[in-house]
This record gives structure tokens, sequence and C-alpha cells, in this order.
């Protein structure tokens, strides 16, 4: 298939969870014979910080103004076999209509922002990139979101059909690795700041920090205000290139995770960090949110404590090795359940549904019959 995409970015991930995401699904939709094409912005703030500028998976087509690339969207989309445009992109308004006035025979939306988008949409009815009038148009409505929103996003919104597509990791890049003393540590978080998930950082990190002086903690991701203090010995990498995050996540002995507000309460909300912290071995304490169940066993495969003195007791006396197995426990998990291959299969077989195209062959039954 040709699988046009139009998404806030893949070829750099500062801060933004987006382009991990996009890379995982394009990389493995291509290593299963698809052509990928993706359009993306090109805004400052990625421009400055892009890690993977020319990714050897798929076509980008960099761009500063909508009405400078239309035509060319326009002739791809006449060509394709699916086209997808992704929540925060930043001409979606524009790109929805386009495609939905073509002949693409699939027409989906992703949204990796579902609680933040179906909220406005409650409100409103509309975001800067979606209005509610369009998603009937979306044969799918993918979404990182599972649980009863989906049911929301058809009977209130009209959706015809929507699914979960939850975020995934490439097992290639994300697995275990050795200790690297550059990110050496007992308890370590990366995320990028945001206002409502720092209190629980505050409690589930800095306070067992400020108890644990003897202790070595650490904080990637940018955007955290000036004004923070933090622990003497809490130490900050302001971005970490995408290619170290495996080392980052196999050279703690605890790392964390801390889900947004809308994502707590919408529920069925994975991160990107939960599946390739999991894939790296890591042991993973976080917050809790309904669903979180259906995707790890809280004290068999992830940590859920309540406050700090949970954090502080695991340091303390919790033997490494107990630690280790849980660890090991999740990565079984997701690679069973979250690699980019069980995600790329999971749009094939969902777009095969689709009555105006062919259904997907697996790839393995194309080599045997090629044979």
């Amino acid at each position: 298939m040709k699988i046009v995409i139009f998404g806030l970015s893949i070829t750099s991930s500062w801060g933004n969870g987006h382009a991990t995401t996009f890379r995982a699904l394009a990389l493995a939709l291509h290593e299963r014979g698809h052509r990928i094409v993706f359009y993306e912005k090109d805004v400052e703030w990625y421009a400055s910080n892009r890690d993977m500028p020319k990714p050897p998976f798929c076509e980008v087509r960099l761009y500063s103004e909508w009405a400078e690339v239309r035509k060319v969207a326009a002739n791809d989309l006449a060509n394709a076999d699916v086209a997808m445009v992704g929540s925060y992109f930043p001409d979606g308004l524009s790109a929805i209509e386009e495609m939905l006035s073509s002949s693409v025979p699939v027409k989906t939306f992703y949204d990796i922002d579902t609680p933040i988008t179906i909220s406005q949409l409650r409100e409103t009815g509309r975001t800067d990139y979606l209005h509610a009038d369009q998603v009937p148009g979306f044969d799918f409505y993918f979404s990182f979101t599972g649980g009863p929103m989906l049911s929301e996003i058809e009977s209130r919104f009209g959706a015809r059909r929507a699914v979960p597509l939850y975020c995934s990791f490439d097992p290639d890049e994300y697995r275990k690795f050795g200790v690297s003393r550059r990110f050496e540590c007992d308890l370590s978080y990366m995320g990028t700041y945001a206002p409502d998930r720092q209190p629980k950082i505050d409690e589930l990190l800095c306070e067992p920090a400020r108890r644990l002086p003897s202790h070595k903690f650490l904080v990637a991701g940018p955007q955290y205000p000036k004004s923070l203090v933090w622990p003497a010995n809490v130490r900050r990498i302001v971005h970490l290139n995408p290619r170290w995050h495996a080392r980052f996540y196999s050279s703690s002995r605890l790392t964390l995770n801390v889900t947004r507000r809308d994502m707590v309460q919408a529920g069925f909300s994975p991160s990107v960090r939960l599946f390739e912290a999991a894939a790296c071995s890591a042991t993973i304490v976080s917050d809790n949110w309904p669903g979180l169940e259906s995707f790890f066993e809280p004290g068999e495969e992830i940590l859920l404590p309540t406050n700090g003195n949970d954090v502080v007791r695991l340091l303390r006396e919790v033997s490494p090795e107990n630690l280790k197995q849980i660890g090991r426990r999740a990565q079984q998990r997701v690679l069973a359940e979250h690699t980019s291959q069980k995600r790329a299969e999971q749009f094939e077989a969902y777009v095969g549904e689709s009555s105006s195209l062919p259904s997907v062959q697996p790839l393995d039954a194309i080599t045997t019959t090629s044979a």
C-alpha cells in the first residue's frame, strides 16, 4: 500500500511523543512492504532539534505553508491506498478536508491525544486540528486511548469506527543494554515538563531524593522552568536524543512514569514511555489510572507507589534481584503485545476491513507466494 500521513513530526522528538510513535509505526509498515509518505510542517522548534532529519523508511515532505504543498498533497492522495491525519498536525483542518474530498480508499484520523481532543470537542465542537463535523468522514478513528471513550467517539461524534491503536516500540532500538555510567542512577524520569505532572514528580522523585541524599536521581526532558529548584542529588538532562533512550532506561534501578491529568481521567491511555522502558527491562514505578491493569499486572510487571514513602521503601528494602524480575516480566509482556510489528499488523487488519480496499496479505504469505 501507499500510505500518506500528515503528522506533527517524525524528524524531531524534541518536546513531543509523536515522533517516536510515527517512527516505530512507519518503520514497521515499511518493513512489511508498504510505501510511507509523511507530511510535516517545518517549524522552528523542530528544525533546530532534528534528531532524524531523513528517516530511511519513509519520504518526508517538509513544507512552510499549506498553500505551497496542497497540490502535491492532492496528487499523493490521488494515488494512495490509505491516508491518515494525526492530532496536533498544524494544518490539520485543511489536510482533513483535502483527504475527505479525495478518492483515497481509506481515510483515517490518528489521535495521539484523545482525552484532550475529546474534551475540547465536548466543550466547543472544535480543536485547532479537528472539528466535530469532520469525524463522521473518517473510515477509522484510531485512538491512543481505549476503553469507554471509544464508544463516545462513535455515539456522540459519529465516528464510523473508533478503535485503539496504541503507541509501540521498535524492539531493535529498545532493548536491554548494560549499565551506562552516564545514566546510572537509582531512580530516573524522562518526560517533557507539564504543570499537571510536576506535583507527582515532586512527590515520587524529589521527595525521595531529599530523604535519600546518598542516592542518585536523574530527570531528562525539556521545557522545565528555570525557577524549579531540584534536590542536590537530582541531575538534569535537558534533551536526550532517542538513540540514548534505551541506555537511559537500562541504567537505573527504577524508572518513573507520570501521566497527564486528562489521560488519567480518561484511563486506558498508556504513554509510549511505558512500553519503551519496559522493552529495556526497566523496573517501572508509575502513578495509577483506570485500565492500567490491562497493560501490566500491578506488583508483578509494574509497581504503583501511592506516595514518596513507598518509593523510599522500594529503594531501601527491596532487593535488586526482585526489582529486576519485575522488569523482566514487563519486558516479556510488551514484546508479546506492543511491538511496532504488532501495531503494524493491527493497522493492516483494520484497513483491510474496509470494503474500498483489497485485504492485505500477511508478509509471510506474500513471500511464500513469490517463492
